[in-house]
C-alpha cells in the first residue's frame, strides 16, 4: 500500500551510509533483530547516511542544550527491504492473532483487509521497486525517543511501533492547550520537544507516528515540497549499494 510521497522521483546519491558514532545512544539489544529479523552478518540497524548522522548529532546537542538532564535515544535507523518484509508480515500476523483471525482463511478477507490498512498506516510495504523504497531502507529515516542522561526512557504517552491514534504526535494536544498538569500534558510537551529539535536539525515527522524522523526520502521531499528526494534504497544484498555501506 503506497503513500502519496512514492511518487515523488529520486536522486539516488550515493552519500556513505555509516555506523552511528557513539554519542548518540541506541537502545539495544536491538528490538527487531530480538524477534528474529533477517539482518545477517553483514548488516546493522544502527546505521544512517552521512548527512542524517551529522543532523543528528545536532539535534542532540541542541536537546542537551534545551534541557541538559535529557538525551535521544535511537530505537531504529537502517532496515534493508528483507527486514522491512519481516517486520511488516509479523505485524499483520501479531494483529491478525489479536483478533481471532486465521490470515490464511478465505471467510475472514474482509477482515484481513481491514488489518492489513491499519498495519499499512505505520509499516511501509517492502517495495522491491526502487522508485519506491521503503524510508528506512534509504538510510534517511530513524526512529528515536527521549532518554535520561542514566539512559532510563521516558515516558512518551505510547510506546514506538503502536498501531493506533495514541501514536499520532499531537494526540494529547488538547490537555497540553488546558495546561492542565495531567500526565497527558506532559507526554504532548515531550513529544513537542522530541518534534522541535528534530525539525530545528532538518527532519521532517512522520504523520501518524510521534517517534519516526527522515531526512532525504520521498517523505522529507514531500513534507518540504522538494522536487526530489536524496536518497534510494541501500540493501547489502544489492551489489549497486555495498559501495556506499562502509
Amino acid at each position: 500500500m503506497l503513500k502519496e510521497w512514492n511518487k515523488i522521483s529520486l536522486l539516488y546519491s550515493m552519500e556513505p551510509l555509516m555506523r552511528l558514532p557513539v554519542e548518540i545512544y541506541c537502545i539495544k539489544p536491538h528490538s527487531y533483530e530480538s524477534l528474529g529479523a533477517p539482518y545477517g552478518k553483514s548488516a546493522s540497524p544502527w546505521m544512517l547516511r552521512k548527512e542524517v548522522i551529522r543532523r543528528l548529532l545536532l539535534a542532540e546537542e541542541l536537546l542537551r542544550k534545551t534541557v541538559p538532564h535529557l538525551r535521544l535515544a535511537v530505537f531504529d535507523a537502517w532496515r534493508p527491504i528483507r527486514v522491512q518484509k519481516f517486520m511488516y508480515d509479523y505485524s499483520i500476523n501479531q494483529e491478525c492473532l489479536s483478533r481471532g483471525i486465521d490470515p490464511s482463511s478465505k471467510k475472514d478477507t474482509s477482515t484481513l483487509e481491514d488489518v492489513v490498512r491499519l498495519v499499512s498506516r505505520f509499516w511501509a510495504s517492502p517495495s522491491f521497486d526502487k522508485s519506491k523504497p521503503p524510508p528506512h531502507s534509504t538510510g534517511g529515516a530513524i526512529d528515536l525517543t527521549l532518554a535520561t542522561n542514566d539512559c532510563d526512557l521516558v515516558d512518551m504517552g505510547g510506546e514506538i511501533d503502536l498501531m493506533g491514534p495514541a501514536s499520532e504526535p499531537d494526540y494529547y494536544l488538547q490537555s497540553a492547550l488546558k495546561g492542565d498538569n495531567s500526565s497527558a500534558c506532559l507526554w504532548q510537551l515531550r513529544r513537542n520537544l522530541l518534534a522541535n529539535v528534530m525539525k530545528f536539525s532538518g527532519f521532517v515527522q512522520h504523520p501518524t507516528e510521534w517517534w519516526h524522523f527522515s531526512y532525504g526520502d520521498q517523505l522529507w521531499a514531500w513534507t518540504t515540497n522538494a522536487t526530489e528526494g536524496l536518497y534510494g534504497s541501500v540493501d547489502d544484498d544489492d551489489s549497486e549499494s555495498k559501495s556506499i555501506i562502509t
